[in-house]
């Protein structure tokens, strides 16, 4: 059983983390570009190289969790995303910059929601599904507190000094990740029960759900990590004033953790893999909503919460779709195995949609952000029936 204060500290800890590294680009990205000089490749470059760390890292780190417990690897993250952002406020070259971005990859892969629900399947077996919801609500609110807390610490202190006191707040969540259970504490079932079954699909039924499950989590990444860096710019580039920008994307964060709030609540008769066809419909929708921001105030409003809303299901999803077609006993390496593709498809995000601004508009990005939802949605619906392996197939 999954103590109330972990799933405390987890979810306060994601809001945080994920404040200071994931979102740290989307809130200063553009102050750092005015600043270095560079271009918005070289810029948005840093926070790939640091997704596609985490996609070098991810097969390892899942093991370290499966082997040693959260408690010890989240808390190393805790030093690293620290670290990371103390090197970024003190670079003044591309040298430092990138190193600095090669360890927010490290501490991403380290504190993030794979992590935590590589933690919570280890403690909760099966049934860790709704502590995974329950620790994204707050996780979800990230870019709500941080996206506007930066922008405040920028005006009056400069991005630099901005992120300094980051460096300040990553450190102030190690008491939240020492307080994850022990490795004798993980919750793991008592030897007198009956084994559980090695994998909940077997043969083909099962490979084919892993490669539909990494497709649409590749997918799916790919836009997290375009939106989170250039949601604010592209709502700008539609016609909205820079302060307006910032705040219609804080409702992506609402969006998030009421989508999270709703599933908690009312989806309990919804399998993993429905829910996850319900999130790709919003995504889908999101985008739609998007082409017509120029024009009324209220579709900006729900292209930033309804993509929110899906977004923050298929986080859900990320993590109960293994629980429910594989064996939780190996979650973190098998898991992280699964991801990595994701994080090296999604590291290329930020500079592609950096490109595709710069180069033909905002209106094309959002075309390619609704072309892959549509793909999203198609591998969505594909996983909703495995068909189970047929008599014989080899496991």
């Amino acid at each position: 059983m999954i103590r109330g204060r972990v799933v405390l500290a987890l979810g306060v800890s994601q809001l945080v983390c994920w404040g200071l590294s994931y979102y740290l680009i989307g809130g200063f990205g553009e102050r750092m570009a005015a600043d270095f000089g560079w271009s918005r490749g070289v810029i948005y470059g840093g926070f790939s190289t640091a997704l596609l760390v985490m996609g070098m890292a991810s097969p390892v780190i899942g093991r370290m969790i499966d082997r040693q417990g959260g408690r010890y690897v989240m808390s190393a993250g805790s030093v690293l995303t620290a670290a990371a952002c103390v090197g970024l406020a003190l670079s003044h070259t591309l040298v430092t910059y990138y190193a600095s971005w090669i360890l927010m990859g490290l501490a991403m892969r380290m504190t993030l929601y794979d992590a935590a629900f590589a933690v919570l399947a280890r403690a909760g077996g099966a049934g860790a599904r709704r502590p995974m919801s329950q620790i994204t609500l707050l996780g979800g609110l990230a870019s709500t507190v941080f996206w506007p807390l930066g922008q405040s610490l920028a005006a009056l202190f400069g991005w630099r000094t901005a992120v300094l006191i980051y460096a300040g707040i990553a450190l102030l969540t190690l008491p939240l990740h020492l307080a994850m259970p022990h490795d004798s504490d993980a919750g793991h079932a008592p030897p007198e029960q009956p084994a559980t079954p090695p994998t909940r699909l077997t043969g083909r039924a099962a490979t084919n759900a892993a490669v539909l499950y990494a497709l649409s989590t590749m997918l799916a990444q790919f836009l997290n990590a375009g939106m989170s860096s250039h949601m604010i710019a592209i709502l700008a580039g539609m016609g909205l004033a820079e302060a307006a920008s910032v705040w219609v994307s804080t409702l992506r964060g609402v969006g998030q953790s009421t989508s999270r709030l709703s599933e908690l609540l009312f989806g309990g008769g919804l399998s993993a893999p429905a829910l996850n066809v319900l999130a790709a419909v919003l995504l889908v929708a999101s985008f739609a909503a998007a082409f017509f921001s120029t024009q009324f105030l209220v579709a900006a409003f729900a292209f930033a919460f309804v993509y929110g809303a899906g977004n923050g299901l298929m986080t859900i999803t990320r993590g109960t779709l293994p629980l429910a077609m594989f064996d939780h006993r190996t979650y973190g390496a098998f898991v992280g195995r699964l991801l990595a593709p994701s994080f090296v498809v999604a590291a290329t995000a930020p500079t592609i949609y950096a490109t595709v601004i710069d180069r033909w508009g905002e209106p094309a990005a959002l075309g390619m952000s609704l072309g892959i939802a549509l793909a999203t949605l198609a591998a969505a619906m594909a996983m909703q029936r495995p068909r189970p392996a047929p008599a014989g197939d080899p496991a």
